[in-house]
């Protein structure tokens, strides 16, 4: 994606401090990461683990891709990142979508608003994993201007009134029981072991994965 089409729709206090043309990926994790990626990481990197695995793990490959491009300036902002104001350093969802990789519904959406002034959170669903999947992280390469880039739009796969209500209704108010994953026919989903790590409070997950936390 182009960094300009992420800032065009959010206020000044959220864009990213770069050219508009600058070129920036948007990294996502699918339902096979667990397996393919954490696991084995977990196994190899065991007595370094001190945070939450997951991040340490992203961050490892993400540090491996920068690895990749030793004469290009890569920038990495992780979804967990925050900025001193407390606010994110970039808002995932609404990346994922200006890249065209995942949509974002959001109250906008439903024309027929039955919530009152209930909040109401948005929810990005993928056309393939539906909502077994996470926004991981972007990777921005300052040095590269890519001003004929086109976008293209993210698959609306939650088309329909009904359907957007009860993802919205899902997502907000039932979301533990992760329903509004499967809002859409998916192609994969999360392992039952890792429905039960990301089930699992964040201080109780080393153990799941044979960890002591080195902190305590």
């Amino acid at each position: 994606m182009k960094v300009g089409w992420y800032n065009a729709v959010l206020q000044p206090a959220f864009h990213l401090p770069y050219p508009d043309d600058t070129l920036a990926f948007v990294v996502l994790s699918t339902p096979s990461m667990f397996d393919k990626a954490l696991k084995p990481f977990v196994k190899k990197e065991r007595l370094k683990i001190i945070r939450d695995p997951v991040d340490q793990c992203v961050s490892h490959h993400l540090s491996g891709v920068k690895e990749k491009f030793p004469d290009q300036k890569v920038d990495i902002i992780f979804d967990y990142e925050i900025l001193p104001s407390r606010k994110p350093k970039f808002l995932a969802q609404t990346a994922a979508h200006v890249a065209g990789a995942a949509y974002y519904y959001q109250r906008k959406d439903v024309k027929l608003d039955p919530w009152g002034r209930k909040k109401i959170y948005g929810v990005c669903i993928h056309p393939k994993y539906g909502g077994w999947f996470a926004i991981r992280g972007l990777l921005l390469f300052p040095d590269i201007q890519v001003p004929f880039l086109q976008q293209s739009a993210p698959v609306d796969c939650v088309s329909t009134e009904e359907k957007r209500i009860e993802l919205l209704e899902q997502f907000n108010f039932h979301w533990q029981d992760g329903r509004y994953r499967d809002i859409i026919e998916v192609k994969e989903r999360y392992s039952e072991e890792q429905k039960a790590y990301f089930a699992t409070p964040p201080a109780e997950r080393f153990r799941l994965l044979g960890l002591t936390r080195l902190t305590e």
